[in-house]
């Protein structure tokens, strides 16, 4: 039910977003780069992070080399929950996980001991920054989340 809190019915109030205000930018980009490095570290391990309002994975894809040849590699993807899709009406390709990648939920005291930070504030942090995200959705607001 982790997720049906990113599913909007109404804009997100300010004071649905205590440690936003509270924390700086600056703050905000440690948390979510320590959140990053997690993501990444899981990826390498073949782990896919499910985050509430979708999962970050490796998928197999092809590349293009030269003369027609094709090369099979594989590619970090985010891909969307489907109930967030449906309920924001997104189109998008549909990607799967690969069934034989376990899926697992942020480590939030993992992340909190690399940042400096309490774990209670990085999970508030980043749930309260989806929030802001499904509430751009939710307003069909132009969305630019950068992940190195």
């Amino acid at each position: 039910a982790k997720m049906q809190k990113y599913l909007l019915y109404n804009a997100v109030e300010p004071e649905e977003l205590p440690i936003l205000k509270e924390l700086s930018t600056i703050e905000i980009c440690k948390v979510w780069s320590g959140m990053s490095r997690h993501i990444y570290r899981q990826l390498l391990k073949k782990r896919a992070v499910e985050i509430g309002v979708g999962s970050f994975a490796v998928v197999p894809a092809h590349a293009n080399v030269a003369e027609g040849k094709v090369v099979p590699i594989e590619r970090p993807m985010f891909i969307l929950s489907k109930p967030l899709k449906m309920f924001y009406n997104l189109e998008s390709e549909e990607t799967k996980i690969p069934e034989d990648t376990p899926v697992v939920q942020p480590d939030f005291e993992a992340i909190a001991a690399n940042t400096h930070f309490r774990h209670e504030i990085v999970e508030q942090c980043v749930q309260e920054t989806l929030l802001c995200f499904a509430g751009a959705l939710r307003d069909n607001k132009e969305v630019e989340f950068t992940f190195r």
